[in-house]
């Protein structure tokens, strides 16, 4: 049964990832490119979380593009729906992008599901990141609600044993709440939030205009 873990231990999880929020991520404007690039340092943004990072792409694409992703949220959603398939295809799958997700969870539900998507196998995550957001209706909720979470969950193949494991390991919680501090101090403070090359933009928009900005970092390559 998945009952014990929606008590003490959810509200732990819910304590240490929730908080911040706002404006884009909950249902604020779609899409703004901000206009001032006032970015951090690269180096400084490109440095690898507590938990490693997950990534898709060659290492030495000329164009690093970074999300820092909600997993209830529906722009984040609509991205990853209607923009991610083709910004994959066309600049991921030539070896033009290096792309990083990071999370940045907002709300209790979030902050639940971003342990599990960690928790599953590395090279599960970004199956398990689609099956999130492609599914939101199925399991995002006011109320945490482990047994939807679940249901998602196990099409990793993941078992309640190890999903209710999962929900109290200290390292991952941890490690998460360092990612989402880490962003804030980058400027994020609602989802998507993308880094292009160090060029901040907020909020989902068409592929056109993403692979605009993306165009525009390749020709400062060549």
């Amino acid at each position: 049964m998945l009952a014990r873990a929606s008590g003490s231990v959810l509200i732990a999880v819910a304590l240490a990832l929730s908080g911040c929020g706002g404006g884009v991520g909950v249902g604020g404007p779609a899409t703004t490119a901000d206009k001032a690039l006032d970015v951090p340092h690269q180096a400084e943004l490109m440095a690898e979380g507590p938990l490693g990072e997950r990534v898709l792409g060659k290492p030495n694409a000329p164009v690093t593009v970074i999300e820092y992703v909600s997993l209830t949220c529906p722009h984040c959603a609509n991205f990853q729906k209607n923009v991610f398939a083709r910004v994959k295809k066309e600049f991921i799958d030539s070896g033009k992008v290096r792309f990083i997700v990071r999370e940045f969870p907002i709300g209790h539900t979030s902050g639940t599901a971003a342990i599990i998507n960690r928790c599953a196998p590395e090279d599960k995550y970004f199956f398990v990141l689609n099956q999130f957001l492609t599914r939101q209706p199925e399991w995002v909720s006011q109320e945490v609600r482990p047994e939807a979470i679940y249901a998602v969950a196990k099409s990793s193949g993941m078992t309640h044993e190890t999903f209710d494991k999962c929900l109290s390991n200290q390292t991952i919680i941890a490690g998460l709440s360092e990612v989402k501090q880490r962003g804030r101090q980058f400027g994020v403070i609602g989802t998507p939030t993308f880094f292009i090359n160090g060029r901040k933009i907020s909020g989902a928009m068409p592929f056109e205009s993403f692979a605009a900005v993306i165009d525009e970092e390749l020709k400062k390559k060549k």
